[in-house]
């Protein structure tokens, strides 16, 4: 009998239209002789099955079912495409565990932990995680220029400490532009973290749990054709991603195992990418993201590929694993 899949797309976050694509097309590659492939709108005002005609029927949120011409539909398993809140910060997870519904992405604390930056590398540093230098600020506390500027140098990077797709990011070159950078910060969030400028080849690794083993894909070298890695690189062609890297083999052995070591130390399970500087030849962790872009374009994506894994493949086992846990 064919598993009713849940994919769940959209979320509150300024992430919510990439999260759609992501979502449509994680539904065009769910194989449909093994799966009933539902699409899920998640939004801030509604929770809805978007049906193949375009018509929406409510989700019951009390025990996440949709009832379709008088069948009440049940989940055997959800796939995660919600990049930020609710699907990446643990709030998803967290309902979903409750409701004993199998799901993508890693667990609730997990989540939570990793989609705060500041949270997260704090407990990776005691595990000889390499990070950038960092100051933090919550909204309504006073800010002393000078006192960060003596801390992380300049140029540094600004970063709304939970948000995604570099939404609340600025690389600052001068005091003058600093308050502008944290104000702007502060429209994604009320906490934010302040990193020193690490000057290197910057990679981002995928790492997954595929048929029961923790793998570590193939790294892709990021080169921004901007000042960083921003939203207009990332998502509007403006930069490079080459995969493989092009670094030496002992910073891809290097970068792998630290990669390797961060998801096993965090008790990851699902997908994650994170992202890396080297520094010297050591690689300097920047963040990792749980629910990365499931685009044709996307990193991950163009990863697995290259390792042999199919969207088709990449996708099935993802589902593969979460019900195997349940």
């Amino acid at each position: 009998m064919k598993k009713n899949i849940g994919v769940v797309m959209g979320g509150y976050s300024s992430e919510y239209k990439i999260s759609l694509k992501s979502g449509d097309v994680v539904c065009k590659h769910l194989n449909t002789d093994k799966y009933n492939v539902y699409p899920i709108h998640l939004l801030k005002d509604k929770w809805v099955y978007i049906a193949e005609d375009g018509s929406e029927t409510p989700i019951n949120k009390g025990d996440f079912t949709v009832t379709v011409n008088g069948n009440k539909i049940e989940f055997d398993c959800v796939f995660n495409a919600i990049h930020g809140t609710p699907g990446e910060d643990g709030y998803l997870q967290g309902y979903l565990e409750l409701l004993n519904i199998p799901h993508t992405s890693c667990p609730m604390y997990q989540a939570g932990l990793t989609f705060n930056k500041r949270d997260c590398l704090a407990t990776l540093k005691p595990f000889g995680i390499k990070c950038a230098t960092s100051y933090y600020i919550n909204k309504g506390q006073e800010i002393n220029e000078d006192e960060i500027i003596a801390k992380v140098g300049l140029p540094c990077f600004v970063k709304a400490n939970k948000a995604g797709s570099s939404f609340g990011v600025s690389k600052v070159h001068t005091k003058e532009n600093l308050a502008t950078a944290i104000e702007t910060s502060f429209k994604e969030d009320d906490e934010i973290i302040i990193e020193s400028f690490l000057d290197g080849t910057e990679v981002s690794v995928g790492v997954i749990t595929y048929k029961g083993e923790v793998t570590v894909l193939p790294i892709t070298e990021i080169v921004s054709e901007n000042d960083f890695f921003d939203y207009e690189a990332k998502y509007q062609g403006k930069s490079q991603e080459i995969t493989p890297a092009r670094i030496s083999d002992e910073m891809t052995q290097k970068v792998t195992e630290v990669a390797k070591k961060v998801y096993t130390t965090l008790k990851m399970k699902g997908f994650s990418r994170s992202e890396y500087i080297f520094v010297d030849n050591e690689p300097y962790l920047l963040e990792v993201n749980t629910i990365p872009g499931m685009t044709a374009e996307s990193i991950l994506p163009q990863q697995a590929t290259k390792a042999g894994i199919t969207l088709n493949d990449l996708f099935d086992n993802a589902i593969e694993e979460a019900l195997n846990q349940a």
